[in-house]
C-alpha cells in the first residue's frame, strides 16, 4: 500500500492545475478545522470551500469501484469504512460552516473545476 499517495496523485493535480489556470487559488493538504482529523486535498480558506478528489476505487465509485475477489469480506468492511467515514467528515466540516466538493477520479479535470468554482460563488 505504500505505492498508493495520500496527495498529490495524478487527478488531484489535474484538479489543481485546472483551477490554478482559472486563476484560483487554494491551500493543499491543510487542516480546515482544528481538532478535525480531516485533511481536504484542496480547501479555500476565505470562502470555506473543501474539495475531496475521490480515488474510485478506495472510496467505492458507484460507477468504476470494484471490490477485489481475495479477501473480499476484509476489502468490504474496509471499503465500507472509508465511505462512513467520509459521509462523516462532510456532516462535521458542514456543521462548522465548510461547503464540500467531492470529484471523482474519473471526472474530466475541467468538469469538477466548473464545480468548485460555482460552491465558490454561492
Amino acid at each position: 500500500m505504500r505505492a498508493n499517495r495520500p496527495r498529490d496523485t495524478r487527478p488531484e493535480l489535474g484538479v489543481r492545475r485546472e483551477l490554478h489556470r482559472r486563476g484560483l487559488r487554494y491551500r493543499v493538504n491543510s487542516a480546515p478545522v482544528s481538532g478535525l482529523r480531516c485533511r481536504p486535498d484542496i480547501i479555500f480558506t476565505r470562502a470555506r470551500v473543501a474539495v475531496f478528489v475521490d480515488g474510485c476505487f478506495w472510496h467505492s465509485c458507484p460507477e468504476h469501484g470494484t471490490r477485489p475477489a481475495a479477501n473480499g469480506d476484509w476489502w468490504g468492511r474496509k471499503l465500507a469504512a472509508n465511505v462512513d467515514r467520509d459521509r462523516r467528515n462532510d456532516r462535521s466540516l458542514s456543521a462548522a460552516g465548510w461547503k464540500v466538493v467531492r470529484i471523482w477520479e474519473h471526472e474530466d479535470p475541467g468538469d469538477g473545476a466548473a464545480r468548485v468554482e460555482r460552491a465558490l460563488q454561492g
